[in-house]
Parts: C-alpha cells; sequence; structure tokens
C-alpha cells in the first residue's frame, strides 16, 4: 500500500508526469511567463490576473499572424522602395508605407519606428507664393 501512496501526489495524478509550460497549455505560440514578467515588472497594475498575460499573448500571436496586413505593409512599403530606386526595403520606407494608407494609418496611428524619418509635411505658410497662387488658381478654374 505505501508503494501505491509513492506514487500517486494528489487528487489521482502521478509523480512522473512532466511539467506543462503555460503557452502549451494555452496553445499559443508566444511565451506567457515572459510577457507576465513584463506585465509585472512594468508595474502597469498592483496585480496581474493568471489570464491576462495568457489573454495578451493571444492578442500579439494574432496580430503577428495575420498574414493579410503583414503582406499588405510589405507590398506597398516594397512600392515605395522601387519609387525611390532601393532594392532594399528600410524602416523609412515602413513608415511611408503606412502612413499614406488610412487604414493601416488608423491602426497604427501611434506606432514609432526606430531609425525612420518622418514623412515629409512642408506647412502651406512656409511655400513660395507661385505655389500657393498655382494652388488657389487651379480651385478658382473649376468653379
Amino acid at each position: 500500500m505505501s508503494s501505491s501512496s509513492s506514487t500517486k501526489a494528489g487528487k489521482g495524478k502521478s509523480r512522473a508526469s512532466t511539467a506543462i509550460s503555460r503557452f502549451r497549455r494555452a496553445g499559443v505560440q508566444f511565451p506567457v511567463s515572459h510577457i507576465s514578467h513584463l506585465i509585472k515588472d512594468g508595474n502597469y497594475a498592483g496585480r496581474v490576473s493568471s489570464s491576462a498575460p495568457v489573454y495578451l499573448s493571444a492578442v500579439l500571436e494574432y496580430l503577428s499572424a495575420e498574414r493579410k496586413l503583414r503582406s499588405q505593409v510589405l507590398e506597398l512599403a516594397g512600392n515605395v522602395a522601387k519609387d525611390n530606386r532601393k532594392a532594399r526595403i528600410l524602416p523609412r520606407h515602413i513608415v511611408h508605407a503606412m502612413r499614406n494608407d488610412i487604414e493601416l494609418y488608423t491602426l497604427l496611428e501611434n506606432v514609432i519606428i526606430a531609425n525612420a524619418s518622418l514623412l515629409p509635411n512642408i506647412d502651406e505658410d512656409f511655400l513660395p507664393e507661385e505655389e500657393k497662387e498655382e494652388g488657389k488658381g487651379s480651385a478658382s478654374e473649376e468653379l
């Protein structure tokens, strides 16, 4: 009888069972424990539930695995690189692609990409007067 009690560890589980990580148990690819540590170390809240990092890892996995969005960004960035006569897509090209597409802009408007400069934007007040008059003249000719 003592041999049967040594192989069991509470509620009928055997001691020989291997530990299953949280991301395997949740069925996601992103590391749940790592995200949990990041949430706790970031001081976003005093207490973090055990399901919060699982949910966040699932959301991050969904966003990164969304092929349509990824292929759309790469296609637009490739077009920008081709327009600039470059063979390689740079972070600047990705930013141009995101800012020029309305749907991507609304989704990623607060995203900052490292080593990508801002879009060129010149206020109309700083343009020469000739360019200002050309813009106004074409609008009045249409009416």
